[in-house]
């Protein structure tokens, strides 16, 4: 059995294509090499922003408990303000968070999903498409007094609801819209095409495969953005200011169209506007520490029930 002649230049080509991978690989580490000291110190400085960004909320928290804590008992969580509010409790701040909180999730969620849904599903790239998500993105950086502001002259006074409870809802729903929007968005970008083009081959319409399949496997990205936006909402003093809160109620509201009380709206007429700011002192701090735990507890149910829809996914 004879083999064919090999080529007299096939030797120095196999020895230069060995020595070229040598010098890439010995080019490769020192790159390497010159590049783990920066990579150390970047990793450095993330872990860096990490304690800091942790230990200034241990701190902020900490003082809040520290000088909120002595201020909360059961007369304090249950019953309404008294002696020009430097005693009593916050019951009807609590309540008033709450509907503020709910009602304006139950306006905005329904309709930044929607929203959301035909961005990503229906609307063509374009111009228009475009303009919108534009439009969206710069609403998420208005401040929220604009929001106030545009509250009071569209809801309160143009369709003459009045400073009331819903039009608080509908400001805070318009605020908190645009993050509804982007982060709905972004979890129906996140479900696999796959997902979508398995159901359409079964024979199932767009309508049937969004409302059976894309949206179950995004629930969980948009409660998310359900999430923050309750966050926001419980939190914003300005945007309600104008619009839903009022100084002081000696009972609860009877409808939708009443004022209420609010716990961030308290906190700053406690801490700019009482007749004896020193006494309300423990107050204040008590009603920001309550804030703080109802926004927790709101942000927990709403975690609860992502991770059971999560279970069922799976």
């Amino acid at each position: 059995m004879t083999h064919a002649p090999t080529h007299p230049n096939a030797n120095v080509f196999r020895g230069n294509t060995v020595q070229h991978a040598a010098s890439t690989l010995v080019q490769d580490q020192k790159f390497l090499q010159r590049r783990k000291p920066f990579q150390t110190f970047m990793f450095m400085l993330f872990r860096a922003s990490v304690v800091l960004n942790a230990l200034a909320l241990a701190v902020i928290c900490g003082f809040v408990l520290f000088y909120g804590l002595p201020a909360v008992n059961w007369e304090f969580l249950t019953a309404h303000p008294r002696d020009a509010m430097t005693a009593g409790g916050i019951f009807p701040c609590i309540l008033g968070t709450i509907a503020l909180s709910y009602g304006s999730m139950l306006i905005a969620l329904p309709w930044g999903v929607c929203t959301a849904i035909y961005l990503h599903e229906y609307a063509r790239p374009g111009p228009f498409v475009h303009a919108m998500r534009l439009a969206i993105n710069n609403l998420a950086g208005v401040p929220s007094v604009v929001f106030g502001l545009f509250g009071l002259a569209f809801f309160v006074t143009l369709m003459q609801m009045g400073v009331s409870l819903l039009a608080g809802m509908f400001t805070l729903a318009a605020l908190i819209l645009p993050l509804i929007i982007g982060a709905s968005e972004e979890a129906l970008r996140s479900v696999s095409q796959t997902y979508r083009e398995a159901s359409l081959a079964l024979g199932a319409t767009k309508w049937q495969t969004l409302a059976k399949v894309v949206l179950p496997a995004a629930t969980p990205g948009i409660l998310t953005g359900a999430i923050l936006g309750i966050g926001r909402a419980a939190g914003e003093t300005a945007a309600i200011m104008f619009t839903a809160a009022m100084f002081f109620s000696p009972k609860l509201p009877g409808s939708v169209f009443d004022s209420v009380m609010a716990l961030p709206y308290h906190i700053y007429v406690l801490a700019t506007a009482g007749i004896d700011i020193e006494k309300t002192r423990p107050l204040q701090y008590g009603t920001a520490l309550v804030l703080i735990v109802l926004v927790l507890g709101m942000n927990l149910l709403a975690i609860i029930i992502r991770a059971r829809l999560q279970r069922k996914l799976r």
